[in-house]
């Protein structure tokens, strides 16, 4: 099929139609909510989520379709505590700012079997997300964060190719939309503290750095193996050290390893609020 004959199609009328309405208004503050009316026109998810994230600021959340009564279970733990082992997180972190982005692509190897991974995203129902991502200043990055449950349709191949033909698209109306739109947006995010500190100073005193490292890894979803690639060390260096810290941290499992975690991050939280 050559571009003619795809422009010439209903389905590419609709689309073009949508984008000439998102293009119209990308500068205005009612950008988020239309993008998302005009990608649920074409792809099936279930939830969606704009997030914008700077160095190690805590996300702050630009637009979602959630419903009031699950904000605090499911929108607020994810900003006060679970972005920080979050894959797209640490993409953003790791320099990634353009695409659209598979969870799978993005997650390390033993993601879905993390405390985490049960805790955040199966309690949200979720079995699979896209991110699109796009760099909108120097130190700012926007995620789109597309959800599909679990018990319902799947991302399909054909969705996922969709979506990545139409984020260079999205990139530029997102970068577009925060060119005029930032200033309502820049002292929320500047206010966003890190708590990135929570993960310098869990185990402080116990751990060496090394294990401190090793720690983030395994919270993470990483194996053994994979942790070790990301370290340049052996397997078994890094099965002594995790025998050490969890012996150091009096710890027998990674579940409770992951709740010790938490309740350090929580504390680190209401120290930097007060």
């Amino acid at each position: 099929m050559n571009v003619t004959d795809l422009l010439a199609q209903t389905a590419s009328q609709a689309w073009h139609q949508s984008l000439a309405r998102l293009i119209r208004d990308a500068s205005g503050s009612g950008f988020p909510a239309l993008l998302e009316h005009s990608l649920r026109e074409h792809i099936g998810f279930d939830s969606i989520l704009i997030n914008t994230y700077k160095g190690h600021h805590r996300p702050l959340l630009i637009h979602d379709d959630y419903p009031p009564e699950r904000r605090e279970q499911d929108i607020e733990r994810y900003l006060s505590e679970a972005y920080l082992l979050d894959p797209i997180f640490t993409a953003v972190r790791r320099g990634l700012d353009g695409g659209a982005h598979r969870l799978r692509e993005l997650a390390p190897d033993r993601f879905e079997a993390s405390d985490y991974y049960h805790r955040y995203y199966r309690a949200l129902g979720l079995g699979d997300e896209v991110g699109l991502f796009a760099r909108v200043a120097e130190d700012v990055v926007m995620v789109v964060s597309l959800g599909f449950r679990h018990d319902a349709t799947p991302l399909t191949r054909r969705g996922l190719l969709a979506l990545r033909h139409i984020a260079p698209v999205v990139e530029t109306l997102l970068g577009e939309y925060w060119h005029w739109q930032a200033g309502q947006f820049q002292e929320r995010l500047d206010a966003q503290a890190p708590v990135e500190a929570a993960f310098a100073s869990f185990g402080q005193g116990q751990l060496t750095a090394r294990e401190q490292e090793i720690v983030r890894l395994l919270l993470a979803g990483h194996s053994t193996k994979s942790a070790a690639r990301e370290l340049g060390i052996s397997d078994g260096t890094v099965k002594v050290h995790r025998k050490h810290l969890y012996q150091r941290l009096d710890v027998s499992s990674q579940s409770q390893l992951f709740r010790l975690f938490l309740d350090h991050v929580a504390l680190v939280s209401r120290r930097q609020q007060n």
